[in-house]
């Protein structure tokens, strides 16, 4: 099991330019929810498991005061008798010091502490250096609520469901009112963009209905289930900032491993308020479902891959994957900086109506397709390098 705990500057200094940027890190001087997670664990029946927690900071210069408070957390969590590893950045140095000496310095970007897709890709490589058949990655704002969660998350992964190999198993949120569906107050601009309106439809079809296991189109990053088979060929692409868990399904599909729902593992989601504005998520979203469109649009034949359109995700992701999808997020970015002049917020109307001009003028500056056929080949290259027993034991070891 792999917990990123994702952590920002200490409150009075905020957010600055060139800071990763996630949906709510931790600022320095407060206790955020990764003591509570870990209190959590001690709700499992099954804990015959690794447990990693990976320190995230947002910017390289406050990294050392992160991983010093993470650690703080753990030693507290070991009183419980929840034993953690910590892997944090002077951890992933002496990894980047590791594949040097080997020989394998250019394998070092592969690894590495910021962005979601790396830090999953972290998760994976973690699970992999332990010499794991399955991760489970979980995210630090949640809690466990089903004893018998491990249970049911290995009950099917990397075994058969009608003929087909289950290679990931996708669990679900529940939200705080206990629900599975996602409540957002609607404003005008989500006439043209609204995702979790499909969400929500998307999950209806598939968590709320029977049978137990089924094919899904979507995954939540803070409650999946990966077998080896697929951790150690496909990796999260990096070049994903938001939504990097349905791009990794679409990747996995694309390489042809299935994800399966299974609708009895879920885990309470209580996230805090995220801290940066609307307008910044829509920029990442527009930039993310832009490139992922145009990497479906540059397939082509490659043997032993298959081929994937936007109806094969519908109805969630592949409404959003095809047809008019720069006119409909300029006029969600248009209507969302009205609102924002209306409230008097200048910023915020400026920076949507820049969202409006990106939208309509963004040009994916890498083939997608092409840029993911070479990173899944360098990843299966460095996976088999370092999955050399005595490779894997001095890594490990980093981790002790």
């Amino acid at each position: 099991m792999i917990i990123p705990s994702y952590w920002a500057r200490t409150s009075d200094f905020g957010w600055r330019a060139g800071d990763a940027v996630y949906d709510h890190p931790t600022p320095l001087d407060q206790d955020g929810t990764l003591f509570r997670a870990l209190q959590s664990i001690q709700t499992l029946k099954d804990r015959d498991f690794e447990l990693v927690v990976i320190a995230v900071p947002v910017a390289p210069d406050i990294a050392m005061q992160v991983e010093a408070k993470v650690a703080e957390f753990l030693a507290q969590a070991r009183t419980l008798g929840v034993d953690a590893r910590l892997f944090g950045p002077t951890h992933l140095s002496k990894i980047h010091q590791v594949l040097a000496e080997d020989g394998r310095g250019g394998d070092c970007d592969l690894l590495e502490l910021q962005g979601y897709s790396n830090i999953r890709n972290l998760c994976l490589f973690a699970a992999h250096i332990f010499g794991s058949e399955t991760a489970v990655l979980i995210d630090d704002d949640e809690v466990f609520e089903d004893a018998d969660f491990m249970t049911k998350a290995r009950e099917f992964v990397g075994g058969e469901h009608q003929g087909r190999a289950v290679s990931g198993v996708a669990g679900y949120y529940l939200q705080a009112d206990g629900s599975y569906i996602v409540t957002k107050a609607h404003h005008a601009w989500m006439d043209h963009w609204d995702p979790h309106r499909q969400m929500n439809l998307a999950f209806e079809q598939t968590i709320g209905t029977e049978p137990r296991l089924k094919e899904t189109n979507f995954v939540f990053g803070g409650n999946m289930v990966v077998d080896r088979s697929l951790f150690t060929k496909v990796p999260f692409d990096p070049l994903v900032t938001r939504g990097e868990d349905i791009d990794f399904l679409m990747n996995a599909r694309m390489f042809g491993f299935d994800f399966f729902l299974d609708n009895q593992l879920s885990i309470k989601h209580l996230a805090p308020p995220k801290t940066h504005p609307v307008w910044r998520q829509m920029r990442e979203d527009i930039h993310r479902f832009l490139y992922e469109r145009t990497k479906l649009d540059s397939q082509v034949a490659v043997e032993g891959m298959s081929h994937l359109n936007p109806a094969d995700l519908a109805p969630y992701p592949g409404t959003f994957l095809q047809g008019e999808l720069e006119t409909k997020m300029a006029a969600a970015s248009r209507l969302l900086a009205d609102e924002y002049l209306a409230e008097g917020d200048e910023v915020g109307a400026r920076e949507s109506a820049a969202n409006a001009r990106i939208a309509l003028a963004d040009v994916v500056k890498v083939d997608p397709f092409v840029h993911l056929c070479e990173l899944q080949e360098r990843w299966s290259a460095m996976m088999d390098y370092t999955g050399d027993p005595a490779v894997r034991q001095r890594l490990r070891d980093i981790l002790a």
